[in-house]
């Protein structure tokens, strides 16, 4: 079976989280048309994406995707059956490993020993009876012949094991073998599906826009019935902006909302990788956890706007407009007790993140207060960039070794924007305490 290895490059990864969401929300921005049609575009992006599954197949209605699925199964049950080949040939190259080395070692020793054997029963026999001379040469004699008996016995049992085991790590090697070119071959074949579907696919999507029934239009009265379920539904973002702090987080909101898209391929990838390439990625896992904390980060200023945060309602509900604005008012200091230790904080870590001080960095003690601008300015040395003891932009300590200083820098533009995004409400309130309503 083939593997992968690829890696996602840093530059493509921060590059992605940013230009992705940009062409989503310009693709999401186009007119809708009117009349359901299949289009070329999307059936091959789905081919690309999932049509070692067939999908392509069922977006366009054919039941021949069917065929994709039980080669696809085919191709995990025979990477199961590797990997279970795989441990058992690993346990059987251990036992032989040990055998070896213990015949290499065993095999000096004894003959050490042996070489040695006649010299000190010599000794022995030279020696004086009773004397300490005598009885010396009897335990070094003692120990030779030990070292004979108990390595031959360690001899025997290595070459048993070498005898016994090695047929069984030949049948497994073969046993993996098999499976993996039964997995390679199940997986090729897919792909050469794959391809021919690709070439059909132009053919495949006006044969299906063909079989779609006549566009109907909607009558006054169907049009006016769907305005009313809209209308009961949940309120439109954009009724929310008042100003600019509010468009400003309602784009932020949009533009992170689209990083779970990334995370679907992205897993979608890892998932493929692992269990059917066997070959599981060292970024995927860390860059979804990293993605999903920026967005967490960004998004609260658009959750705070469009109420979305969890709360409970059995006293504040009932409330008139002007009475949740001034329980609103009165409650928002804890908010930007929270808000502005976040902010604090965020910024604290950002400047530590571009010169991480495992020794002293001027810039993180001015993050911190403890020196001046002027000072932080002034003291800004060749030395700075020579100390062995600051290390210029944090990096994850994990294989990827992704930069950390990027996301640090969100974590402050969640904290503005959360700020921001209080004093906005801040002024709405009062705004509807002056008007009473």
């Amino acid at each position: 079976m083939p593997g992968l290895s690829f890696t996602l490059p840093h530059w493509l990864y921060w590059i992605g989280l940013i230009v992705f969401p940009l062409v989503a929300m310009i693709l999401s921005r186009r007119p809708q048309p009117q009349e359901k049609r299949y289009t070329l575009p999307l059936a091959y992006m789905i081919a690309v994406t999932g049509g070692i599954l067939g999908l392509h197949r069922f977006y366009l209605k054919s039941m021949w995707g069917l065929i994709f699925i039980p080669l696809f199964l085919f191709v995990l049950y025979c990477n199961a059956q590797t990997q279970e080949a795989r441990t058992v040939l690993s346990g059987f190259d251990n036992e032989l490993r040990v055998a070896e080395r213990t015949l290499a070692r065993e095999e000096t020793r004894v003959a050490d020993a042996r070489a040695g054997l006649a010299e000190l029963q010599a000794t022995v026999d030279a020696a004086e009876d009773g004397s300490f001379a005598k009885k010396a040469a009897e335990r070094r004699l003692t120990r030779a012949e030990d070292t004979i008996s108990k390595g031959e016995a360690r001899l025997t049992e290595a070459r048993a094991a070498l005898e016994e085991r090695t047929p069984l790590r030949d049948d497994a090697a073969e046993t993996r073998a098999f499976w993996d070119n039964m997995a390679g071959y199940t997986f090729y074949l897919i792909l050469a599906l794959l391809l021919i579907d690709m070439i059909l696919l132009p053919r495949l999507v006006r044969r299906a826009n063909e079989t779609l029934p006549p566009h109907e239009e909607l009558t006054e009265t169907e049009l006016a019935l769907k305005k009313a379920e809209a209308a009961q539904g949940q309120k439109p973002d954009a009724a929310y902006a008042e100003n600019w702090i509010d468009r400003l987080s309602l784009f932020c909101g949009e533009f992170v909302a689209y990083w779970a898209v990334i995370a679907v391929f992205v897993y979608y990838y890892e998932v493929l990788a692992r269990y059917v390439f066997g070959s599981p990625t060292n970024w995927a896992h860390e860059a979804m956890y990293l993605m999903f904390g920026m967005q967490y980060l960004i998004a609260g200023s658009y959750a705070m706007l469009t109420e979305s945060h969890v709360r409970v309602d059995i006293f504040y509900a009932p409330l008139t407009r002007p009475k949740k604005a001034w329980v609103d008012l009165l409650t928002s200091v804890f908010f930007f007790i929270f808000a502005g230790t976040l902010l604090v904080t965020s910024w604290i870590f950002a400047m530590d993140a571009i010169a991480v001080p495992s020794g002293n960095s001027i810039l993180s003690d001015w993050a911190r207060g403890q020196i001046s601008f002027g000072e932080m300015v002034g003291g800004f040395g060749f030395d700075q960039w020579t100390n062995s003891n600051i290390r210029w932009g944090e990096i994850s300590f994990n294989e990827w070794e992704v930069p950390l200083w990027p996301m640090k820098w969100v974590m402050v533009m969640g904290g503005v924007l959360l700020v921001l995004q209080g004093i906005s409400k801040v002024s709405k309130d009062i705004r509807a305490i002056a008007r009473g309503n």
